[in-house]
C-alpha cells in the first residue's frame, strides 16, 4: 500500500489492515489518536509524569485486542474507552501501593472546626463592636468599601464627594480600625466625627 493510500484510509480499514498483519496501518492508527490520548493523561494525572507510560499501555491493548473492535462504534470511542480503563487501572494500583492508613483516611476539611467557628465569630463580634465606635461616616466608608466592595469611584459617586477625599477618609477610617482592633480596649473611645 502507498502513503497516500494509509493517510486517505479510515480507521475501519486501517484496522482490517493490522489484522490482516500489515504494522503500517496501525502506526498510522495510533498517530491519530497519540496526541489526544496523551493529553488526557496528562489533564487527569495533572502532570506528564506517567503520561507516556499508559499511553504506552493504552495502544498495547487497543493492538492486542484489534480483534474485538465493533465497527458499530467509532475506532476513537474504542480507543477511548481503553484508554480510560487503563487510567483507572492505574489509579486503582497506586491506591494499592499505598499504606492501609492513607488508603482509607478522610480527606482534609476545609470547613472550619468547631474551634475555629469561636475564633471567627469572635473576630466577627469584635469587628463589629469596632465598627459601631467609629464616627457614622467612617462606618459608612468602611462598610461600602470593604463588607459591600464598592471602588473608590463608586463610593465618590454615591456621596458625591471627589476621589481624592473619598480615598483620604477611608485611609483615615482604617487607621482608626485598625486602632481599635489592635488596643482590644472597649472603653478607649475614638475621638467622633461628624
Amino acid at each position: 500500500m502507498e502513503i497516500a493510500d494509509y493517510i486517505v484510509s479510515d480507521d475501519r480499514r486501517l484496522a482490517e489492515l493490522v489484522l490482516e498483519g500489515d504494522a503500517t496501518a496501525f502506526e498510522y492508527l495510533f498517530n491519530r489518536y497519540r496526541d489526544a490520548i496523551r493529553r488526557l493523561f496528562v489533564q487527569r494525572l495533572g502532570g506528564v509524569s506517567d503520561a507516556d507510560d499508559l499511553l504506552q499501555e493504552t495502544f498495547i491493548k487497543v493492538y492486542i485486542n484489534l480483534h474485538r473492535y465493533s465497527p458499530e462504534y467509532t475506532f476513537g470511542q474504542w480507543v477511548y474507552t481503553i484508554a480510560r480503563n487503563t487510567f483507572i487501572d492505574y489509579v486503582r494500583r497506586r491506591q494499592d501501593d499505598l499504606p492501609i492508613d492513607e488508603r482509607f483516611c478522610a480527606p482534609a476539611s476545609t470547613s472550619p472546626n468547631p474551634e475555629e467557628n469561636v475564633i471567627n465569630l469572635q473576630q466577627r463580634s469584635q469587628i463589629e463592636s469596632c465598627l459601631e465606635r467609629l464616627a457614622p461616616r467612617y462606618r459608612r466608608l468602611i462598610v461600602m468599601r470593604f463588607f459591600e466592595e464598592y471602588s473608590y469611584e463608586e463610593i465618590a459617586a454615591k456621596l458625591a464627594l471627589p476621589l481624592g477625599t473619598v480615598k483620604t477618609q477611608i485611609h483615615r477610617a482604617r487607621e482608626q480600625m485598625c486602632r481599635l482592633i489592635a488596643s482590644g480596649d472597649r472603653s478607649a473611645e475614638p475621638k467622633k466625627q461628624a
